[in-house]
């Protein structure tokens, strides 16, 4: 799926034959934890930026709004504290989690496409540059024609996104859950239910937290750029057009999340009341079906709440990825070599490292 690696190497000499070299492996774990860092900044400052749009978003897609006008509701609970009350209930704990929800999404998806190919024999997803090149050929017989590659292929690219964002919401439910009730009214519900710590962590309304990062996962490291890497016009490739891109297949995938972000706003609320119980997934489906219909969970209003919530960050993640993020590997892997070098008042060893600057594919 992903073409060589080009590599370039730099020999700083010294008077001695040892040398020291920055191993492929190491290289690989320093732009992991660079583009993972780069995720999560990037994510945490979108997200607090786009608090307003959230609190819309999530009471949306709860049972706080019914009938008519839901968005001008939910507008309405909104702010109803004020202007600022959407970044009220922002804890540092909550920009903490964004940080890990979106560095540990990024990691996770690298580890496991990274792991998966190597076990299975195959190529991990496109990146950075690749996405501009032409797509590969399907002309003569290579192994990516054959039935059992591309068998361990799909495999590969439907486990990895699950396994990233269920990890994923691991970090982030917990934060989300506290922002939808408040620290006060979710500490009380915590004390109602009781719950062991591994509980805890995982928090109320898991499930649908992660069927929706599941989705999200997908739509923006896997379908955006497999996609635009095989579909999308070559003469028009341009890091505008994957924003845009990657804006519009987020449009798609968010109809299918919406259904999921509604089940856990309601599977919330069922868990609030009476001051805090279990949720029962089916009880919370068959009432909402009996009271709004398939309302409950799409309509038009919950999209567009959605989409304004999420498009802004999601959809620009697959440009920032594969645009932004490659831009300062090289900076970072020349900041490595520096760091690495021995200085000539401390050391006379030979030091060889070998490394690429600007990355152009996936941790492989």
């Amino acid at each position: 799926m992903s073409p060589p690696q080009q590599e370039s190497n730099a020999v700083v000499e010294a008077t001695s034959p040892m040398t020291m070299t920055i191993s492929s492996e190491l290289q690989n774990s320093i732009l992991l934890a660079y583009r993972s860092i780069g995720l999560g900044t990037f994510g945490a400052f979108m997200r607090f930026g786009g608090m307003p749009l959230e609190k819309i978003a999530l009471f949306m897609n709860s049972s706080q709004v019914t009938g008519k006008n839901q968005f001008a509701q939910s507008i309405k609970l909104t702010f109803q504290g004020g202007p600022l009350a959407p970044f009220r209930v922002v804890t540092s704990a909550s920009m903490v989690a964004w940080f890990m929800q979106y560095s540990v999404m990024g990691a996770a998806f690298q580890f496991f496409d990274h792991a998966l190919s190597n076990s299975l024999g195959v190529a991990p997803v496109w990146y950075g540059q690749d996405l501009m090149e032409p797509p590969p050929s399907t002309s003569g017989t290579d192994e990516n024609a054959d039935t059992s590659y591309q068998a361990k292929l799909m495999a590969k690219t439907v486990v990895a996104p699950i396994l990233a964002g269920s990890l994923e919401s691991i970090v982030a439910n917990r934060a989300e859950v506290q922002r939808y009730f408040g620290p006060a009214k979710f500490a009380s519900i915590e004390g109602k239910l009781g719950w062991n710590p591994v509980a805890r962590l995982f928090a109320p309304a898991y499930a649908s937290n992660a069927m929706r990062n599941v989705i999200m996962c997908n739509t923006s490291f896997i379908i955006t750029p497999i996609t635009y890497k095989l579909y999308f016009p070559q003469e028009k490739k341009s890091p505008a057009s994957l924003l845009w891109y990657g804006m519009g297949v987020n449009f798609a995938g968010n109809a299918v999340a919406i259904t999921q972000q509604a089940l856990w706003g309601r599977a919330l609320d069922y868990a609030a009341e009476n001051g805090g119980r279990n949720i029962n997934y089916s009880e919370v489906i068959r009432s909402s079906l009996a009271k709004e219909g398939m309302a409950a969970f799409i309509t038009m209003p919950k999209w567009f709440s959605r989409i304004l919530m999420n498009a802004p960050l999601q959809g620009s993640l697959p440009w920032f990825y594969h645009n932004v993020l490659p831009m300062g590997e090289g900076t970072v892997m020349e900041a490595v070599r520096w760091a690495m070098t021995p200085s000539k008042s401390s050391s006379n060893t030979d030091y060889k490292s070998e490394g690429n600057g600007n990355q152009t594919r996936a941790i492989s």
